[in-house]
């Protein structure tokens, strides 16, 4: 509290340090705005630390950056997970971003023509918000996985880390997403392996004539095609594989499943009415935006970004606005978006108060 017995006041509050977070606050900085990165984590990048010790992104470096610092390392080449969280630390060292680990905001309110953040043992004010807390916030498991027997090992994609954490036999991954196709493939090395693919899939080779699948779509201008777009339309409702297939994974020893339906102990039946026994299961069945907001039960809308609540921002959300919104090279198109609202915004009077709770 200030020395007046009020919260300490802010022009902008961003709520999470990973990537989009990061890359708001450069932009702020550029408009010398007073902000701080307030995150529940105790390092920034938080979201990256939680995934698999192998993983690649399917983007080369080249186009990995954001804004202000290049990402290290061969252009052409693939960064590492462990890249990409040294290269986040280093960007917020770089542009000595205002950050401040290990506090959960409990609550967001407006608040005389602003915004109070509740961090659980203090409260802080802003002008304006900027939610910047990702893509990969609560994982989603399907309500049978309950049903599975206690003896089979069962994990979110979120816990499993290499193949030794899996117990031997046979192991079921379910979710065909890049994610179920890069584990299955990685498991069917040291286990039995089948992965449950539910949704159809668009594969796209990683290169194609010589160069980077991205390179194409980038010079087509594919990853800026609106999320209002017919093309955007038809591509936010399929799956894209990059780099993976269903024939690869085949080649690789892993069996290809339907839709897993049901479960029952160590048995799961499939669309098709096969049944499989496992020993294990991996859910690599995606995640769910936990904002918890409106305590009336309202569904904040936004349009890239900018929500419907004066001063209150979205930013890194899947297709928030193109298929680029939530990928580490292109959230800087929406950040400086984003950014540029911030410095055209006016206060106006709030009519009620509104409370959204977010678990960042």
């Amino acid at each position: 509290m200030s020395a007046s017995g009020r919260a300490p006041r802010y022009d902008v509050i961003v709520i999470g340090a990973g990537q989009a977070g990061l890359a708001i606050g450069h932009f702020l900085a550029q408009q010398g705005k007073r902000f701080l990165i307030v995150d529940a984590a105790d390092s920034v990048g938080a979201a990256w630390r939680d995934r698999w010790d192998s993983l690649l992104l399917f983007t080369p470096r080249r186009y990995d950056s954001l804004p202000g610092l290049p990402f290290p390392g061969d252009p052409a080449g693939y960064p590492t997970r462990d890249e990409v969280i040294a290269y986040l630390e280093q960007y917020a060292e770089t542009f000595d971003l205002p950050i401040e680990l290990g506090s959960p905001v409990r609550s967001v309110k407006t608040n005389d023509g602003g915004f109070s953040v509740d961090l659980g043992d203090r409260s802080i004010e802003a002008d304006q918000v900027v939610v910047a807390t990702g893509p990969f916030q609560t994982p989603v498991v399907p309500k049978f996985a309950g049903e599975l027997a206690p003896e089979v090992f069962q994990t979110h994609s979120t816990g499993y880390r290499n193949p030794s954490d899996v117990p031997e036999g046979t192991v079921l991954v379910v979710g065909g997403g890049n994610t179920g196709f890069q584990i299955a493939e990685e498991l069917s090395a040291t286990h039995r392996v089948h992965l449950a693919v539910g949704s159809r899939q668009m594969p796209l080779p990683q290169k194609l004539l010589g160069r980077d699948l991205f390179w194409w779509l980038t010079k087509f201008g594919l990853l800026q095609k609106t999320v209002e777009s017919r093309l955007g339309k038809r591509m936010r409702d399929r799956d894209t594989l990059i780099g993976s297939s269903p024939r690869a994974a085949k080649r690789s020893g892993v069996q290809i499943r339907p839709r897993a339906v049901s479960v029952t102990g160590r048995t799961v039946s499939f669309a098709d009415g096969s049944e499989l026994e496992v020993d294990a299961v991996i859910w690599a069945t995606g995640y769910r935006n936990d904002h918890s907001w409106i305590d009336h039960g309202h569904e904040i809308q936004h349009k890239r970004g900018v929500t419907e609540i004066p001063g209150l921002y979205f930013l890194g959300l899947q297709w928030q606005y193109t298929r680029g919104s939530a990928l580490l090279g292109w959230v800087k198109d929406d950040a400086e978006y984003i950014a540029e609202r911030i410095a055209a915004y006016e206060p106006q009077p709030q009519v009620g108060a509104i409370t959204a709770h977010t678990g960042a």
